[in-house]
């Protein structure tokens, strides 16, 4: 081997190293740095309502209803000019649902955007969303459930973002759902949040801070493999779930499993997991041993009894922002950074 081609490998060799080594320091960078938080709202403000999901079929008073409430609080309402179109499941054609959001997304005069509902149906649009303006005046994205696929994307993008009621929500009697009322408008309005939960004997114990990421399972599911899937290294993960088999929530969490999601994960939140379905072979287990068997050879605090999902009692999470969860078997508390 002559020396100029020896010089040439070792040339090569040293610039391949030293860019992957960069490469992995601006990984890690990316992992730890503070998403952007959207100002909060101020009385004056506008709300944008749009519907990237299921029909708003029969649902106009609810809506009307989530308006009249966001005038008590002073702040104005944009109704998305296709939320009550129809185009067999969804609130219009994927080209509609996709306009209304996009135009909340680029107007610079929209403070916070709120999906009327959840279903399905954002996932379909995801890929056509342009945050070019959206960086330039960052604003609330709200809602959970099928939402969660827009939490993610979001999150990717480097924003906080808001796992909150909708304006479907309305349907209960307010009076039955005060707390979730109330922790919606203390987060748009910033007000710190802290929840203390109640205690449960399959609490993991320990004490983590954390960005928080998460929200529905099925969606967190379906976003696997894609770009809007999230990394959890150093993040603490919420989930939730409704109407599942006990076998397919299992499924779901042995999928996230075996895609690293709880490997450099630092806490896990597991909020409502309801209306579970019954198999005609039992699973054996309580859904909360499901969770904890999952994740037995993981060091990780795990609290449950976390009051936010599909039910009644659906209180405000702010994604991105970093939270201390301490976890004991009589009680949790999540403290939200200011």
């Amino acid at each position: 081997m002559s020396r100029i081609t020896l010089i040439t490998i070792l040339l090569c060799a040293y610039f391949f190293c030293g860019n992957t080594n960069l490469s992995a320091q601006n990984t890690t960078i990316t992992k730890s740095s503070t998403l952007i938080r959207p100002p909060y709202l101020k009385i004056g403000d506008t709300v944008a309502i749009v519907a990237p999901s299921g029909v708003l079929r029969n649902r106009t008073a609810e809506v009307e209803q989530a308006k009249n409430l966001l005038e008590t609080w002073g702040l104005h309402v944009q109704i998305g000019k296709n939320v009550f179109n129809q185009n067999y499941h969804f609130a219009g054609t994927d080209t509609e649902r996709w306009d209304d959001l996009q135009k909340a997304m680029d107007d610079p005069k929209i403070s916070a955007i709120w999906s009327a509902r959840g279903g399905y149906g954002t996932v379909r649009i995801l890929d056509k969303l342009n945050y070019s303006k959206f960086r330039k005046h960052p604003k609330w994205i709200i809602g959970y459930s099928d939402i969660t696929a827009l939490h993610n994307q979001v999150h990717n993008e480097g924003f906080e973002s808001l796992h909150a009621m909708m304006c479907t929500s309305l349907q209960d009697n307010t009076e039955t759902i005060k707390e979730t009322i109330t922790t919606f408008k203390e987060a748009l309005f910033g007000t710190p949040l802290t929840y203390t939960l109640e205690g449960s004997k399959y609490n993991k114990p320990g004490t983590v801070s954390g960005q928080l990421v998460g929200g529905n399972l099925t969606i967190l599911h379906t976003m696997l493999g894609s770009k809007t899937s999230i990394n959890t290294a150093g993040k603490i993960l919420f989930i939730e779930e409704i109407g599942e088999y006990e076998y397919h929530i299992d499924r779901m969490l042995q999928s996230l499993k075996r895609a690293g999601y709880f490997d450099h994960c630092k806490g896990v939140l597991v909020g409502d997991i309801t209306k579970v379905r019954r198999n005609t072979t039992a699973w054996g287990v309580s859904v909360e041993q499901l969770i904890l068997d999952i994740l037995a050879e993981y060091n990780i605090p795990v609290a449950f009894n976390m009051p936010a999902g599909h039910e009644k009692d659906n209180r405000a999470l702010i994604f991105g922002r970093t939270v201390e969860l301490t976890v004991t078997s009589e009680k949790s508390t999540v403290v939200f950074h200011k």
